[in-house]
């Protein structure tokens, strides 16, 4: 008696028509499988890449809603369009304790042609806390990583790359206060971000917080 509907209130209403369940079914929204991941959104920045997926069915009679048909990642590209390298300040700096720096003086043969090292001062901004969990004698040292801590990394041979003068990661050509990436030696876990701070000839840091460019 009266007019019927085909919505999912009308169960609720009672007046549903008498064909609701073959005529009107509820069709829950359906999305195709995710496309793959385009590259970064622009080279030579820490920005974004995305992947997409587009609707088959749209949703009738209250179905379900369709979910985001669209998702971001954190990306970065080292390499331009056209193929060359990025500036190194986008390279994340691969650090170990400075003592592996005066072993390694030791073992290296005098060699008169060998570029004089030099000395970049960071500001820990962020550290992971995979940190504190290295427990092998080689990963003491990153026990003594401390967020806002100032801390002294030398650039020395062979680390030294001849042609650019400077070590990989060591923030050359960034921006003030920008954030730049660090990870250390032995254990994947332990990394973070640093500002950097200022370039020496030499560091002079205490030996917990000196460290060595690998």
């Amino acid at each position: 008696h009266g007019p019927c509907y085909c919505d999912q209130a009308c169960a609720r209403t009672l007046d549903c028509c008498h064909d609701y369940a073959e005529a009107c079914p509820v069709i829950p929204c359906a999305v195709s499988q995710w496309s793959v991941w385009s590259g970064c959104a622009e080279p030579c920045k820490t920005t974004y890449r995305v992947r997409r997926r587009h609707v088959i069915q749209e949703p009738r009679n209250g179905g379900e809603a369709c979910p985001p048909l669209e998702e971001r990642a954190g990306c970065v590209e080292y390499w331009t369009e056209q193929g060359t390298e990025c500036k190194q300040s986008l390279i994340p700096a691969l650090i170990t304790t400075g003592g592996f720096g005066k072993a390694r003086k030791k073992r290296a043969a005098a060699d008169d042609n060998e570029r004089a090292g030099y000395c970049v001062e960071f500001q820990l901004v962020a550290i992971t806390p995979g940190c504190l969990h290295s427990h092998h004698s080689y990963t003491h040292w990153m026990q003594y990583l401390r967020e806002g801590h100032t801390v002294c990394v030398e650039c020395q041979h062979p680390a030294l790359d001849s042609r650019s003068l400077h070590c990989y990661g060591d923030g050359s050509g960034s921006k003030k206060n920008q954030l730049l990436h660090w990870q250390a030696v032995g254990n994947p876990r332990c990394k973070g971000t640093w500002k950097r701070i200022r370039q020496l000839d030499t560091c002079s840091c205490p030996s917990v917080h000196s460290f060595l460019f690998i």
